[in-house]
């Protein structure tokens, strides 16, 4: 008689991939998220379907101080969770989302995705430009007026933004380089920068704040954890979709790229990975910003999108928005 089957992997209970290859999610209602959301109803939401075959939905949020006179800019948020957790309607994304429309006074989309081990790579990659796409046919819709309400007369096509937080920013990386500066494959949406919230990056080679001191919530144990249950099958963390610097991947020297905007908070595990990210692409004449929080540790705006750090990070990406707009 066989053994029973025993837990191979363990992704702080969310997750739990088995030795029988079954794999055991915990539903919303299980979990047990201990953070409260905190909405002062300036910001309405409702979801939206954008991929049948994948039964994959969206989460709109959009500020009730909008009027039809005066177009909103688009900001796309795809949140984290080492590609393997995570929802637009988990309360910490929600509270971020609210922040979001509410501070830089836009249409935010945020979109679900697939997740691995079921999805591996490039799986979410797809998924993301599969919810621009979405956006596209919207953007041709609203010409005949047969788009989603929210989006004819309110949402400015021409002003996207693309957020993504820690595997959300790895996305948006691979984004930014699919679809080139001025965004032409997805006309008439053009997306004119990229924020990168602590992307989540990775490589075979270590790097000394992976060796560092383990984050009150992430260690080195969980990042491999996701990388394993995420890579295709029998690759490595230097994988082009993990490593965007690797010996295998896209020679970035001659790709045309928007304007980028990357954060990383000074205590992270992923800060000098996230740091060497910023200065190749400098050093191949990139428009990238780089930002140091100074003490924070990763997730530190889902975690609370009104701390004075938030607030702080909230205004430069403000910025980036204004100074990249036309």
């Amino acid at each position: 008689m066989g053994s029973l089957p025993h837990i191979v992997e363990d992704c702080m209970g969310v997750l739990q991939v088995f030795s029988d290859g079954t794999i055991n999610r915990c539903s919303l209602m299980d979990m047990d998220f201990n953070i409260p959301v905190v909405d002062d109803n300036s910001v309405a939401f409702k979801d939206v379907t954008f991929d049948k075959r994948h039964n994959l939905s969206l989460r709109l949020y959009k500020p009730k101080s909008a009027n039809r006179n005066s177009k909103l800019p688009v900001v796309f948020y795809f949140h984290g969770g080492g590609f393997c957790v995570g929802s637009c309607v988990w309360p910490n994304f929600y509270n971020c989302c609210l922040r979001l429309s509410a501070v830089l006074h836009a249409l935010v989309v945020a979109p679900d995705y697939r997740l691995a081990p079921e999805h591996k790579l490039p799986a979410p990659i797809d998924d993301a430009l599969s919810a621009v796409e979405w956006l596209q046919r919207e953007a041709l819709m609203s010409k005949s007026g047969d788009c989603d309400a929210w989006m004819g007369g309110t949402a400015d096509f021409d002003r996207v933004f693309i957020v993504g937080d820690s595997s959300g920013g790895n996305m948006a990386h691979h984004l930014a380089v699919r679809l080139g500066a001025g965004s032409a494959k997805v006309a008439p949406v053009r997306v004119r920068g990229y924020v990168l919230l602590a992307p989540f990056f990775g490589g075979v080679e270590r790097t000394r704040s992976e060796e560092g001191p383990c984050e009150a919530l992430l260690s080195l144990d969980i990042l491999d954890r996701f990388w394993r249950l995420s890579m295709p099958a029998g690759e490595t963390r230097d994988h082009p979709l993990v490593n965007p610097f690797g010996p295998n991947s896209l020679n970035l020297e001659k790709v045309a790229l928007d304007p980028i905007l990357v954060f990383v908070g000074g205590n992270e595990i992923l800060k000098d990975r996230v740091e060497s990210y910023s200065r190749k692409l400098k050093e191949l004449g990139k428009k990238i910003e780089y930002v140091e929080l100074e003490g924070q540790q990763h997730g530190f705006l889902t975690a609370d999108p009104y701390s004075e750090v938030s607030n702080e990070a909230l205004q430069f990406i403000k910025r980036f928005m204004i100074e990249n707009s036309n």
